[in-house]
């Protein structure tokens, strides 16, 4: 019996690809790469590459039944079923294939970081006010963001790392979304939970003056620009529309008496007041803090806008 190298190759490349994906989903890292409401399209791609796994294994059992190579079809046009020369090109050709599959499997999942928002503009981002909220057609409800907890603690925080559950229902309907943002305009207390922080960033950037005063909660990973004075950073957030490739960064510019101390990519909870602060030429909704804890990175460390449906 003879075997079709060629044939096995594209065979094994499309297990692979399916052994890939499924990972990912397994493991919880496909949301560090796309928005949820892409996932479904994510498990329906695993399924076709597992549909053409099974083709290919079809054709190498049939190729097995014949001996020939490449040969001119009823038009006179060459057709490779995989019994053609290995050449430079189709080498290149494996190797563009192959690559994501070796990077994804030998190299650790890493997580976006300072570095990579200040090659994105973090404050040029902050001060245009560019946070917006998907729409699309889906459905499902929100769940009530949880109180302010009291006390004060400058020492880091242990805790289980427990991804939100509910931080995948990000479509709401239009008449949900308008009732949030009336309860958070009259709200003293301001949770910026992950699942509604995008639609209350969005709120508080467009009506900053109706929030100066008011207290909030916020977690971000430290950021700092050479222009901010020792007390100043921002506290930021990866924001991811459709995959990692468009991730945004969305956060507070921060006062914090020891800003100085802390090392970018330090996640820090914080707790302060929003005031209103001056940025090159743009005025800003800022954070006074008041109490605050350095955290361990989340275990779902970016964010998703919640969509609208709209009915």
């Amino acid at each position: 019996m003879r075997i079709n190298l060629q044939q096995v190759s594209r065979a094994i490349i499309l297990l692979v690809f399916v052994i890939f994906i499924v990972r990912l989903h397994y493991t919880g890292d496909i949301l560090k790469l796309i928005n949820p409401k892409y996932v479904m399209l994510s498990k329906t791609a695993a399924i076709l590459f597992l549909v053409l796994f099974v083709a290919q294994i079809k054709r190498i059992l049939e190729s097995n039944k014949h001996d020939h190579g490449e040969h001119d079809d009823h038009d006179g046009h060459k057709h490779d079923h995989g019994n053609a020369p290995f050449t430079i090109r189709k080498f290149i050709s494996y190797a563009i294939v192959i690559l994501p599959l070796f990077t994804g499997f030998f190299f650790p999942m890493s997580t976006l970081d300072a570095s990579i928002a200040a090659n994105k503009g973090t404050m040029l981002s902050l001060s245009n006010n560019t946070s917006k909220a998907d729409v699309s057609e889906e459905n499902v409800t929100e769940s009530e963001p949880e109180s302010i907890e009291e006390g004060t603690s400058n020492e880091v925080q242990q805790d289980d790392n427990v991804a939100d559950p509910n931080l995948y229902s990000n479509t709401i309907s239009k008449e949900e979304h308008d009732t949030l943002i009336d309860e958070l305009s009259e709200r003293n207390s301001i949770e910026m939970t992950d699942q509604l922080y995008t639609t209350y960033h969005q709120e508080i950037n467009m009506n900053a003056d109706d929030f100066v005063g008011k207290e909030i909660k916020v977690t971000g990973f430290v950021y700092k620009e050479e222009s901010f004075s020792a007390n100043q950073l921002v506290l930021g957030r990866f924001i991811i529309t459709h995959c990692v490739a468009d991730a945004g960064v969305i956060g507070f510019l921060t006062e914090m008496d020891i800003a100085e101390e802390l090392d970018e990519d330090t996640w820090v909870e914080a707790v302060g007041t929003i005031y209103l602060q001056e940025y090159e030429g743009d005025l800003l909704p800022a954070i006074k803090v008041t109490e605050w804890n350095v955290v361990e990175e989340p275990a779902q460390p970016y964010l998703y806008p919640i969509s609208i449906k709209i009915t």
